[in-house]
């Protein structure tokens, strides 16, 4: 066997969309990072093995931003298509494209060795190399879901639902219990041009007739989100057992909607079934501060509040699939958007461990807001940010300055809400043609310049001035009313593309006193938020909007100089 050794600043052990956002994140703020994932493809639940929508805060203006927009926008234009296969692709060379960060796939965490209170490194084995590799790291971020580091480590950790009284909570139960959210396993389904017959395997589970399948919906415009079980087993160690009676579910749902009843359905096949089941909850850590029901619902404004949640409290019966009394989950309303404090990200009693995703410090009512994906992201981003700044700063990621944690977070077009970006200096002492680039509110209607042909915004400042970077935010139509990917493939699919309302091609001219001129051109823009590097002298700088991907408006949220 080979083996393997690494020491690194920020070692992140899972790689959903939370574990990739905050490898990136970290990497890109200039810290060394390794990234290792127990499966061959990343985006967790989101991935081809899985095929979640990724979901998010409700709500008009709330979607959210930052790295998960920009894998989003990439996936748009790279992958018209939406092909599950070319999205993993896509997640792929966002962690390949970081010089700072490590990329381990295959590979599963086995072990940790621990000094004291803190983990010295772990170990971990990839199996299609036949390879150990132990990593030595400042600080472990744990974003597997299932929080595989808290055994291995001793980290204090729960499981299941807190009684009514523990932390004075409506949504629990009045006992606690062990009882969680399932998982599912889901299937996608193809439209042909011709009939299709379909036979089941001998082991499908049979439902003849609608009575069998009381309170879910099975039309084929359904992504079967309630084929769900192991609620009432054990969501980690009995994972393989819910495969096993997912898929004897899946196929006698389909069996159902092609064999018995018109579900107009006859041309459609099964293009592809899950044997991966996707995880609403299970492990979650106790970190220096536990959010709970009443702080979602007093809008989590938090002092070191470094992301956001908007779903609602979405808490589904343990029983899952078997829940016959009425629909599979409740509702519970919440407000959008709410916010999250890095403390519930910070381990309790383990020094330089921390965590984001599902498994944060957060009540069983709390996290059926906060475990959507999108959530995850933003959680991810807003972790390895702090992380980066903590190891630059040379203080534990506790004492971070939560104020330019906060400054940078906007900066890299990450929404918090009840917050404004600091405007650079040099933006704020030029004379502008339109107030409302520099205002710091980088979404919302109010908040956006909206030009014609020929239109243009211009800075002049009052002599010449060194430009070395130039900020951009576009409007990607974050109320886009499509998921970032498909449930299922009709003959005809619907055309889903890169943001109309953004600005395909650009040109930014400066001019110094003297008249020497520079110019930027850019196109095939599909990204909301852009920097350039620049080395200008200039006395004018100007944003020129040439194109966009549809509208016949150009619109622009934010362009600033420094």
């Amino acid at each position: 066997m080979k083996h393997l050794y690494y020491t690194t600043d920020l070692c992140v052990v899972g790689g959903g969309l939370s574990g990739l956002c905050c490898a990136v994140a970290a990497a890109r703020h200039g810290i060394k990072v390794i990234l290792v994932q127990d499966r061959p493809v990343l985006g967790g639940n989101a991935s081809s093995e899985i095929r979640m929508w990724v979901c998010g805060a409700n709500g008009d203006g709330n979607r959210e931003s930052g790295i998960v927009e920009e894998l989003m926008l990439e996936n748009y234009y790279q992958n018209p298509g939406l092909k599950f296969t070319l999205w993993d692709s896509v997640l792929y060379q966002t962690a390949m494209a970081e010089e700072n960060l490590t990329l381990l796939l295959n590979t599963t965490c086995l072990d940790a060795t621990m000094q004291g209170d803190r983990i010295v490194s772990i170990k971990a084995w990839q199996s299609n190399a036949e390879t150990f590799h132990e990593i030595k790291a400042t600080y472990f971020a744990d974003c597997s879901g299932d929080s595989i580091l808290a055994p291995l480590s001793g980290a204090e950790h729960t499981y299941g639902r807190e009684a009514k009284g523990q932390y004075d909570e409506r949504i629990p139960p009045d006992v606690a219990d062990q009882k969680t959210m399932g998982m599912s396993c889901l299937f996608q389904i193809r439209e042909t041009d011709h009939p299709v017959k379909f036979t089941p395997p001998s082991w499908a589970y049979s439902y003849p007739t609608d009575a069998d399948l009381p309170h879910k919906s099975h039309t084929k415009e359904s992504n079967f989100w309630w084929i769900e079980v192991g609620g009432e087993w054990d969501c980690i160690h009995d994972t393989d057992r819910c495969r096993d009676e997912l898929l004897k579910i899946c196929y006698g749902v389909w069996d159902h909607m092609k064999n018995h009843g018109d579900h107009d359905v006859e041309n459609w096949e099964i293009e592809w079934i899950g044997f991966l089941p996707g995880k609403r909850e299970s492990r979650r850590y106790i970190g220096k501060y536990v959010v709970t029901q009443n702080d979602v619902e007093a809008e989590g404004r938090f002092d070191d509040m470094v992301a956001y949640a908007g779903w609602t409290m979405d808490d589904h019966f343990p029983a899952g699939f078997y829940y016959k009394q009425g629909h599979p989950t409740i509702h519970h309303p919440a407000p959008t958007p709410w916010g999250l404090p890095l403390r519930c990200m910070i381990s309790k009693n383990i020094e330089n461990l921390v965590f984001a995703g599902r498994n944060i410090s957060v009540s069983h009512a709390a996290l059926s807001s906060s475990r959507v994906m999108a959530t995850c992201a933003v959680l991810g981003q807003g972790l390895g940010t702090a992380v980066a700044q903590a190891i630059k700063d040379g203080c534990h990621v506790e004492n971070v300055d939560i104020p330019r944690l906060q400054q940078t977070l906007m900066e890299d077009d990450c929404y918090l809400p009840w917050h404004t970006r600091e405007i650079p200096a040099l933006t704020k002492r030029a004379l502008c043609s339109a107030e409302v680039v520099r205002n710091g509110q980088d979404r919302l209607e109010q908040n956006v310049w909206i030009g014609g042909a020929g239109d243009s915004v211009t800075y002049t400042f009052a002599q010449n001035e060194q430009v070395r970077e130039i900020r951009l935010v576009f409007d990607s139509h974050l109320d886009r009313p499509y998921d970032n990917m498909p449930c299922n493939y009709p003959l005809v699919q619907p055309k889903y593309k890169v943001p109309y309302t953004l600005i395909d091609a650009y040109r930014i001219e400066g001019e110094s006193e003297d008249g020497e001129q520079f110019c930027l051109e850019v196109g095939e823009n599909h990204q909301r938020f852009v920097k350039h590097r620049v080395d200008w002298r200039v006395k004018t700088v100007r944003f020129v909007p040439l194109t966009t991907h549809g509208c016949e408006q150009f619109r622009l949220f934010a362009f600033d100089v420094r």
